[in-house]
């Protein structure tokens, strides 16, 4: 049944599981693996937040060289107005690509790592559960101690009364 999961890292554990790998072997195993993903992971995201650190800093490199050609040209002032356009324009596109592109980006990708981050522990810890013969019952309550009390439901679909997140 294992082949047929998509989902490689939930496919490595069942298959150490099943070839009856020691717990502690299989949890420093999969731990190994998580940590790769993510340092995979930051690695991207930290390209879209250098990226958006050196927007700015470009446009306002753009922005000089705009206001150096027309201080060198002030003696025609019809090429004063484009000279200025092009030092206003570059800022805008700088602040854009950090703003409007680079930013939004690095966020999205922080945040899918997080989730993916923690469906990924949920699966080592069930994974773990299973192997260590728990209690169907002891083994839901430990995975549902990873989601925040208003997300968590019963095995009947009902909500359970809790605290706050």
């Amino acid at each position: 049944a294992a082949a047929d999961l998509d989902d490689a890292f939930l496919k490595k554990g069942i298959l150490l599981i099943v070839d009856g790998t020691d717990p502690e072997l299989v949890r420093g195993i999969m731990d190994t693996e998580l940590g790769s993903i993510d340092a995979r992971h930051k690695k991207r995201i930290g390209f879209w937040e250098a990226l958006g650190a050196m927007g700015p800093a470009w446009g306002m490199i753009g922005t000089l060289i705009g206001l150096v050609d027309m201080l060198y040209h002030m003696d025609d002032p019809s090429t004063l107005g484009p000279a200025m356009a092009v030092a206003l324009i570059t800022t805008l596109y700088g602040s854009l690509l950090a703003n409007w592109i680079c930013t939004p980006v690095s966020n999205k990708l922080k945040a899918d790592n997080a989730v993916e981050m923690q469906q990924k522990e949920v699966m080592i810890e069930g994974l773990l559960s299973i192997q260590a013969g728990e209690n169907p019952r002891v083994i839901e309550e430990k995975l549902k101690s990873f989601l925040p009390p208003k997300d968590r439901t019963s095995a009947d679909g009902e909500e359970e009364a809790g605290g706050e997140a």
